[in-house]
């Protein structure tokens, strides 16, 4: 990783720019937004595969006897039921129970564990967590993410190109959210079948050699190099929430339909525990929802536009935009939680005219059909 100016850049820059990238800034990193099109990346993702360079995520390493304890005291998720080989999904909570960044948790060995953060989020999230270290206890948090790359293969056809290029046993003995540690072109490499896009996939975690190997390999089966433009469709077909824009710390787990990733059964504390029983018990006094339009993309709902009832603003969009896959516009927004249920009839003000939208089950797309 290099820093120039304000900005950071990616290990691998320079192979996307052979690729032929249209790079932009995020997040405080320059990064590929686009290549041949979001729709051919889009398309080829959900039909065939796409890979992306994702080593914008902050990559912390949390290793020590005391680890699986300092994790539990600052995660949702109750990590002593993550077996070796295992990941899941969590949040960071501040004591109001507001999120802080969701987060990916990686099991690798009885002591050792990756988390993986938002770009936006990770420097952030490294005083954090640092500030919540026990004192005397025997843990080591290390931020690796100058000193890897991470690669998503992502797609229908990521198993096949894993099995043809590493081998077969790796996709035959990974389940979904399972991981695994390889030889990867001579150097160490974590590599787990999770993503951000719906699709079946595979995650590398890998020093900067490796993964200009790996991606060099990849560009000569033809699998097709995308961008931030398709990461970000992708994930909204799947409802996948977008730090700062679908959760942030106003918004706590149970208003956005991730209830599921907060274990208060063990009865051990962590960060924001009891406001989030208090919230649990209460019930959301609002709901993150889907709305899908009418077909095409005539009017397209944006980030921040209304949500009308009636004629009523009741609500903002929070993630909107064209569903390739569903050929029509969808959108997420928050909304008083008698209006979230499937079939309620809505509407999104497009610059000042009211589009027809209704909610619909979550999430819009599954892997291998249209939600």
């Amino acid at each position: 990783m290099e820093t120039h100016g304000s900005l950071r850049h990616l290990p691998l820059e320079e192979e996307h720019r052979r690729q032929g990238a249209r790079m932009q800034p995020f997040a405080g990193w320059l990064m590929p937004f686009q290549y041949q099109g979001i729709l051919e990346e889009h398309r080829a993702v959900r039909t065939r595969s796409g890979v992306f360079d994702v080593s914008h995520m902050g990559r912390f390493f949390i290793t020590g006897p005391d680890a699986a304890a300092f994790l539990r005291s600052v995660l949702t998720y109750n990590v002593a039921r993550l077996e070796t080989g295992g990941a899941h999904y969590a949040l960071l909570c501040n004591e109001a129970g507001g999120i802080l960044d969701d987060v990916f948790l990686y099991r690798q060995g009885e002591q050792r564990y990756m988390l993986v953060v938002n770009a936006a989020r990770a420097a952030q999230d490294l005083r954090w967590l640092q500030d919540h270290l026990p004192p005397g206890a025997d843990v080591r948090l290390e931020d690796r993410t100058d000193r890897t790359v991470m690669l998503a293969l992502q797609g229908p056809g990521a198993a096949h190109h894993v099995s043809a290029l590493l081998s077969p046993a790796i996709p035959a003995r990974l389940p979904a959210r399972a991981l695994t540690e390889i030889e990867l072109y001579g150097y160490k490499a974590v590599v787990a079948r999770t993503g951000y896009t719906g699709e079946d996939g595979f995650e590398f975690v890998c020093a900067p050699q490796a993964g200009h190997a790996f991606w060099d390999r990849l560009m000569q089966l033809g699998v097709q190099p995308c961008g931030l433009g398709a990461r970000d469709s992708l994930r909204l077909e799947a409802a996948l929430p977008l730090y700062g824009n679908d959760i942030d710390e106003t918004v706590n787990p149970y208003e956005a339909g991730l209830g599921w990733t907060v274990d208060l059964e063990d009865g051990a504390p962590f960060v924001g525990r009891e406001a989030l029983a208090r919230a649990k018990a209460e019930g959301p006094r609002r709901r993150l929802a889907c709305l899908r339009g009418p077909g095409g993309r005539a009017a397209v709902p944006r980030h921040g536009y209304p949500i009308l009832h009636n004629g009523r603003p009741v609500g903002t969009v929070t993630s909107g935009g064209y569903s390739p896959t569903l050929d029509t516009v969808i959108a997420m927004g928050y909304v008083p939680p008698e209006l979230a249920a499937p079939g309620t009839e809505l509407a999104v003000d497009v610059r000042g005219r009211p589009l027809a939208m209704t909610v619909v089950k979550r999430p819009f797309y599954r892997a291998g059909r249209p939600g």
